[in-house]
């Protein structure tokens, strides 16, 4: 699928991110990332997210930070405008029919005008943070993990069905931060749940960043 950059400044944003700082084509399908389904989505008008690109400054601000593992930036939590590698996902995918429509707060997944539900390291992106997508209307918040997030400064966005999950596709976008939510919270909720392995994983990273949390972990 081709999405169209709406402006010749986005495209050589996206063009001076690619060849400088390594990073990957800034839209493929779901169905092309390994594990993701074969699918192939049909087109759907009120979701056809064709976005501009990251701006130059949020392009070259990006080209000289540490890197993750899918060679994207890594910020510090003073820097709120960023250069994000996002994914999509539903609750229908075989890795989340157990969660059903429930997030990993325990309440349900949103996906309205005007609020959405997003995925992420809580060691990243602690629960409750919130941020908005240039080019797109939503508040998105940060609700949910996956263990393949761990690690990264990738942010899954939730989407109600496959189709729409597939339209989305993998892309890099310029992501905002509007508040921060809770390490405290966070720690609080991995802390019953280190018998899986990414939770161990996020909470050990929340709390070398926050040790006085410690107390709130051995509660």
């Amino acid at each position: 699928m081709i999405f169209r950059i709406s402006s010749l400044t986005a495209a050589l944003a996206s063009a001076l991110f690619l060849a400088s700082c390594g990073g990957s084509p800034n839209v493929i399908p779901k169905s092309r990332i390994a594990g993701g389904s074969s699918a192939k989505p049909s087109f759907v008008k009120a979701e056809s997210f064709t976005l501009p690109g990251p701006s130059t400054t949020a392009v070259a601000a990006a080209c000289n930070k540490p890197r993750d593992k899918h060679s994207m930036p890594v910020y510090s939590y003073a820097e709120r405008n960023r250069v994000v590698r996002t994914t999509a996902y539903t609750c229908s995918e075989d890795d989340h029919l157990i969660y059903g429509s429930k997030n990993a707060t325990g309440t349900q997944l949103r996906y309205t005008n005007k609020v959405r539900s997003a995925a992420a390291d809580w060691s990243f992106y602690p629960v409750g943070t919130t941020f908005r997508i240039k080019g797109l209307p939503y508040l998105y918040v940060i609700d949910d993990y996956g263990s393949a997030l761990t690690g990264t400064g990738t942010v899954d966005l939730y989407k109600p069905n496959k189709e729409i999950m597939n339209l989305w596709g993998r892309r890099n976008v310029e992501l905002t931060i509007v508040q921060w939510g809770s390490f405290t919270r966070s720690a609080e909720l991995l802390s019953g749940r280190t018998s899986f392995d990414h939770c161990r994983k996020m909470l050990a990273n929340i709390l070398r960043q926050r040790p006085d949390l410690g107390s709130v972990v051995s509660r």
